[in-house]
């Protein structure tokens, strides 16, 4: 019920913001067919609607996307340097087991 009531609640942000509607607590709780309380006692719905908020209110400004960006580069730099660190581990391995061939 929880996984349902989640989804309706996930579907409901995303179609009010299609919609181009403020995104309230209250219109969600309509929306999805769930109570506002719910919305509020809900750790998980709360978190839906909050994180739905969030982006629609700073994905639409230059600091907004700056940030994202940022976020994103900084992630795509930690990947890369776990590659790079397991690419490393993989060459020494690779080493050590073609000296101890035959």
């Amino acid at each position: 019920m929880s996984d349902e009531r989640l989804a309706r609640v996930e579907q409901a942000c995303i179609e009010l913001a299609a919609a181009g509607h403020e995104l309230t607590f209250d219109a969600v709780a309509a929306r999805a067919g769930v109570g506002r309380a719910t919305l509020y006692r809900r750790p998980e719905l709360h978190a839906a609607v909050a994180e739905h908020r969030r982006q629609g209110t700073e994905a639409l400004t230059l600091t907004g996307l700056a940030v994202q960006l940022d976020q994103l580069r900084r992630g795509l730099e930690a990947l890369a340097a776990k590659v790079r660190h397991h690419e490393e581990l993989l060459r020494k391995l690779n080493r050590s087991v073609s000296k101890r061939a035959p």
